[in-house]
């Protein structure tokens, strides 16, 4: 796993060589299929970390979000997102992040969150504690579900039917404290202690498999609406939460509706 996670990281530096030239300056954006919006800053990242895992992993299979899937069949897949939260990236906001992760048989071993802007890194492997610059991460406890701070990236993403029930968990919450935006620097900041709990829906691979070591390693859990754990066929409903002692009540939580 060290010589995976060394990979891991020069993958995020070499996006966020990528990246960096290109906030708050000029640069081509366009709509995808999904209305979703794309920047060269997100295609030249993947495709550059793509370059280097031809070179050092070849028999690897690999996941971007931009360019799709490469040797699928693959035991191994690295997942890659390079700008996670484009929507900031396009509006200045640095808390976006590149998202790389590893799959071994479907199951999520090793990811990172890297904010190029700002320096920032969080890095978890199965097995060992998740790191933020080279340093212990460790989520916060949570005594009452009554005092958790809650974030999700925005009510725009879920459906009519998903929202319902976000809303119902979110006024069980420290409501008045509710975080919107934030994509995966919410995971990191919730693996570091500084938020509670995460819920979104709607998620693609690229978007979670990152995130579970990084949560998980950092003392926290992450599964789905029902509380099984998250995989490659997942259908993306998420919850990461810093204390586990309150998944019970974070599920209670979300099945019911207004």
């Amino acid at each position: 796993m060290s010589s995976d996670l060394t990979l891991a990281h020069r993958l995020a530096d070499t996006a966020g060589d990528v990246i960096r030239p290109l906030f708050r300056a000029a640069f081509a954006h366009e709509a995808k299929a999904d209305a979703s919006p794309v920047t060269e800053a997100d295609r030249a990242a993947e495709a550059a970390m793509r370059r280097l895992l031809d070179a050092e992993a070849p028999r690897d299979g690999i996941i971007g979000e931009e360019f799709g899937a490469e040797r699928p069949d693959a035991a191994r897949q690295w997942v890659l997102d390079p700008i996670d939260g484009t929507v900031s990236f396009m509006a200045g906001r640095p808390i976006f992040g590149t998202l790389i992760a590893l799959l071994q048989d479907g199951w999520p071993v090793l990811g990172i969150i890297d904010q190029p802007i700002s320096g920032e890194r969080w890095a978890g492997a199965l097995g060992q504690p998740t790191l933020f610059n080279g340093k212990l991460a460790r989520t916060r406890t949570c005594r009452d579900l009554a005092d958790a701070a809650l974030a999700t990236t925005g009510p725009q993403y879920f459906a009519d039917h998903d929202a319902e029930h976000f809303m119902a968990l979110a006024a069980k919450t420290a409501h008045k404290r509710l975080i919107f935006g934030g994509d995966c620097y919410n995971y990191g900041l919730l693996a570091s202690g500084h938020v509670d709990l995460v819920v979104e829906a709607g998620l693609k691979l690229h978007d979670f498999a990152a995130l579970v070591p990084i949560v998980e390693g950092a003392g926290g859990t992450m599964c789905d609406w029902n509380g099984d754990p998250l995989n490659a066929d997942s259908a993306g409903h998420v919850i990461a939460l810093g204390d586990p002692a309150r998944l019970e009540d974070v599920i209670e939580g979300l099945a019911c509706s207004h």
